[in-house]
């Protein structure tokens, strides 16, 4: 599988630790496609359907439709792994 920056995929974050988002979930790759190709972990962005419309310094909003997404998304960037 080719990993792409700024692609969603859908990602297990189990086990979460404090207060990291776990579950299966969508997440943004925000990791250069130069790492991308050989190493073997990945930074992303986790993504949840609780959007909170007064945290655009920590989230980033996405519409239903947008990159696929069957409901209104935030990308939680104060979250980053």
């Amino acid at each position: 599988m080719t990993i792409s920056k700024f692609h969603i995929y859908t990602a297990d974050l189990n086990p979460k630790f404090g207060t990291e988002p776990g579950k299966t979930r969508p997440v943004v790759v925000v990791q250069t496609n130069l790492l991308n190709k050989e190493h073997p972990s990945t930074i992303i962005c986790p993504v949840t359907t609780r959007v909170q419309p007064k945290a655009e310094i920590l989230r980033i909003h996405l519409k239903k439709g947008e990159a696929g997404l069957k409901k209104d998304s935030d990308i939680i960037v104060d979250q980053i792994r």
